[in-house]
């Protein structure tokens, strides 16, 4: 089953951990950080400008973040700003900042007229329902819960502060489970109950997909990962994607900044999932492009003893190191090439590395790691106004809340489909928020995150790099994106 190789990375490590966690000789502790890999865990953050550290690395970002809720509710939330604890009204109101010309709720985007405006699926004269099926449980409980909490949280600004034609947002939420049955269950019923799906994110999201085309129901997404996924014509992703592109701007970057490490590479990859296919698939790019790998190695989701890996990079003069797993793994590959001496010119990572249990497992023997990033991160909070309404609205709805990647992307979503209703107005309808969204090009969120294709279905080519230093993420090469295209 092929994945889109800018997010792949991301969802084959979460499905190499679920292989193992159903039936296999997975330590508990690495079930346990599961959640946490992708920045989707219910513990440990809180809310943004808490010395407590809302940010990966434990630091605090410069955004305003209130800490009062409602709480998380029922499998219904929003409708009013009163219901959702927002700025107007509500027993959690005034926490939150709101934003103002494009950062407002419903953005800078001129308003259709609302002359003949109808009632339909999911659309009353008082409410417009959307729905959200994200993997909540499942084998790994909160998988992608920050996708829900995400749209939950734009549900909330926006109902605080706009209508679309005189209604409100009304969020149903759905669990996938992890499973792709779940998926196509979750789809059968919003194609009945919802105008709309926003923001969802499930790592086996092909079942869903047939049931959203044939009943025409908009799929505006955090990211589609499957091919079944990307190929429904009423599906898109905030952060678009499709199989067999990967962006050249990882290669670029090591080769213009570590020629040496360029020309004697290693990729180690879970050997399990999507994983391996995309560790082989990677380094065929990245070898096109110009590197050279001395070591391509596979490791079983079993294997917890790393010293021999370090043994043949070392005997092999492997000078730059990428890996595709999860937190447990990168880890624990760390802190095995610390123990033998092995320190290469670059240990790289993609974004599945970005989470608080990272940096706070890792220690010393992550410390120098590089990113490959496509999104503003968190601890550039205090420089971008989208960034600050994402993670204080979260702290809005759900006090203590950590912010992830994909909950960043769903919050994405979510701008975006209020910013083409709006403009809709009076000919909002599925088909029309269908041909709408299909024309959508360098989609940024106000610059939330890299340039993405998500009408045209391509892989955002623009990515930037962060590098992990004295626990902190700062950023490498600057803050601008370096776009070179895909492989």
């Amino acid at each position: 089953m092929p994945f889109p190789r800018a997010v792949v990375a991301l969802v084959g490590a979460v499905l190499a951990l679920l292989l193992a966690a159903c039936g296999s000789q997975l330590d508990p502790d690495t079930v346990a950080r599961a959640g946490g890999t992708t920045g989707t865990g219910d513990g440990g953050a809180v809310a943004a400008g808490d010395p407590a550290a809302a940010g990966p690395d434990g630091s605090v970002p410069d955004a305003a973040g209130g800490t009062t809720s409602t709480g998380r509710g029922g499998t219904t939330t929003g409708g009013s700003a009163a219901t959702t604890g927002g700025t107007s009204g509500g027993t959690g109101g005034g926490a939150a900042t709101g934003g103002t010309g494009a950062n407002a709720a419903a953005g800078a985007t001129k308003a259709g007229s609302c002359a003949g405006f109808k009632d339909q699926t999911g659309i009353t004269d008082k409410t417009i329902v959307i729905g959200n099926s994200s993997d909540v449980s499942g084998p790994v409980p909160g998988l992608f819960e920050a996708s829900q909490d995400a749209v939950r949280a734009y549900v909330a600004y926006f109902n605080a502060t706009s209508d679309i034609c005189g209604r409100k947002l009304e969020l149903k939420t759905y669990d996938s489970r992890t499973d792709a049955a779940a998926d196509q269950q979750a789809y059968t019923q919003a194609c009945d109950d919802t105008f709309a799906m926003v923001g969802s994110m499930s790592a086996f999201d092909s079942g869903g997909a047939s049931t959203a085309q044939g009943c025409g129901l908009p799929d505006l997404r955090s990211a589609a990962v499957t091919a079944d996924r990307q190929a429904c014509t009423t599906c898109f992703g905030a952060q678009s994607t499709i199989a067999d592109e990967f962006q050249n701007a990882v290669p670029d970057f090591v080769k213009k900044n570590h020629p040496d490490a360029a020309a004697h590479a290693a990729m180690l990859y879970i050997n399990a999932g999507a994983a391996a296919e995309n560790g082989k698939t990677q380094v065929a790019a990245m070898t096109k492009r110009g590197m050279h790998f001395d070591y391509v190695q596979g490791i079983d989701i079993s294997e917890f003893n790393y010293a021999p890996y370090v043994q043949q990079m070392k005997d092999k003069g492997v000078q730059y190191v990428q890996m595709i797993g999860a937190t447990a793994q990168f880890v624990r590959l760390a802190q095995a090439m610390q123990q033998q001496g092995f320190h290469p010119e670059v240990f790289m990572l993609d974004p599945t590395a970005y989470t608080r249990d990272f940096v706070q497992s890792g220690g010393t023997a992550v410390e120098g790691t590089t990113l490959f990033i496509n999104f503003t991160p968190f601890e550039e909070a205090s420089s971008n106004k989208e960034l600050q309404l994402y993670l204080s609205w979260l702290q809005q709805v759900k006090p203590g809340a950590e912010p992830s990647f994909f909950g960043l992307f769903s919050w994405s979503a979510a701008r975006l489909f209020v910013q083409r209703a709006t403009a809709l107005g009076g000919g909002l309808s599925r088909q029309s928020l269908v041909a709408d969204l299909s024309k959508v090009d360098d989609w940024t969120a106000n610059g939330l995150h890299s340039p993405q294709h998500v009408g045209p279905k391509h892989t955002g080519e623009c990515w930037r790099f962060i590098s992990l230093q004295h626990g902190r993420w700062v950023p490498v090469g600057g803050t601008k994106y370096s776009c070179s295209g895909t492989s």
